[in-house]
């Protein structure tokens, strides 16, 4: 397990800092305070970069932080100290790709916001326990879509629109049960 890449955890915040989706996968933050803390001041050392064209990689509190910013989100993945770079930066790219394609091209708070169901969903499909599952954003997205498409209807007969409506009354129905 050991040689088994890994990831502690995946951060998607806004422009000031503050959470649009994050999953964390390690304990080492136990509690939800050391997690925004951990949030704020890593979001605080690298909110003076210029990660917009290139992921930027920075050592951060004995962890691999990779991070990139796109209009007014920020994604971060964090991995161990003895983490490989490259395979990191190849998780938040898959990550920002993916969200790129399941957005439709409009990398911003307001629609990541609305269609945070799928961005979830995501995460859920690139990571699982820390284990790094899936990088392609193609292969990411289209599991997101599959996942989300109303069973009673044929794959064939959904737009990619009416699939993502689907997903969000069923992530609705869930959340309100």
């Amino acid at each position: 397990m050991e040689s088994c890449p890994s990831v502690k955890n995946i951060l998607l915040l806004d422009s000031e800092g503050k959470r649009i989706a994050v999953q964390y996968y390690s304990d080492d933050w136990s509690t939800n305070n050391a997690k925004e803390a951990f949030e704020k001041a890593v979001f605080t050392k690298t909110q003076k970069t210029n990660a917009r064209t290139e992921a930027e990689i920075t050592m951060f509190e004995n962890n691999v932080v990779v991070y990139k910013f796109v209009q007014d989100l920020h994604f971060f993945v964090t991995g161990g100290d003895n983490e490989n770079e490259l395979i990191l930066a190849t998780v938040l790219q898959g990550f920002f790709d993916a969200v790129g394609l399941l957005l439709r091209g409009t990398v911003e708070k307001k629609e990541a916001l609305e269609n945070l169901d799928l961005i979830l969903l995501c995460l859920d499909e690139i990571v699982d326990g820390g284990i790094i599952l899936e990088t392609d954003a193609n292969v990411i997205a289209g599991k997101v879509a599959t996942h989300s498409i109303d069973s009673a209807a044929p794959l064939s007969e959904q737009t990619i629109t009416q699939a993502l409506a689907t997903a969000r009354e069923h992530l609705t129905r869930s959340l309100l049960k």
